[in-house]
Order: C-alpha cells, then sequence, then structure tokens
C-alpha cells in the first residue's frame, strides 16, 4: 500500500468504547462500532448516523434470507435489527 489516506477519524469522538468491529453493506457504505455505537459511514468517508443501541456492541454480522437484518453481539446479550439495505456476506 501507498499513498494512504485517513477515510475517516474516529480517535475525537466522545465516549470510552473502543473501535471495534467493522463491516460493509451493498451500497458500500461502512458500519463501524466506536464510540457511543455503531458509526454509520457512507463510502466518501461522511458520518451519516449511528446505531444506538442498549449496550454498546462489539461486534456484528449481517443476517436472514435477505441480508436485511443487522445482529449485533452486546455484553447484555444479542440484539437483531432490520435495515434497507442488505449487507455484504461471505
Amino acid at each position: 500500500m501507498s499513498n494512504g489516506q485517513v477515510f475517516f477519524d474516529l480517535t475525537s469522538a466522545p465516549g470510552d468504547d473502543a473501535i471495534d468491529g467493522l463491516k460493509v453493506d451493498q451500497m458500500g457504505n461502512v458500519y463501524v462500532s466506536g464510540p457511543g455505537g455503531i458509526w454509520i459511514l457512507s463510502r466518501a468517508g461522511k458520518h451519516l448516523g449511528s446505531i444506538i443501541a442498549p449496550m454498546h456492541p462489539h461486534n456484528f454480522a449481517w443476517g436472514d434470507e435477505d441480508g436485511k437484518s443487522l445482529y449485533l453481539c452486546a455484553r447484555s446479550g444479542p440484539y437483531r435489527m432490520r435495515l434497507n439495505i442488505p449487507g455484504i456476506r461471505p
């Protein structure tokens, strides 16, 4: 890799939660587990919004037949959230 660029900088985001899980949906949006919840970033690196769960999710995965469910893993247990855009799955 050469000529690298910063895609998005979460180091100044308020909160104590670590940056952890990372996934991409079929539109190229990036989902990052970071301070305060899951940050959703456009493919251009713009913060589109955040998913705030009852407990901080450290990792997550796309699921269900259509790939539109986001399964969140937090200390308090698993959570499921339906989204409009399917995720990229292996």
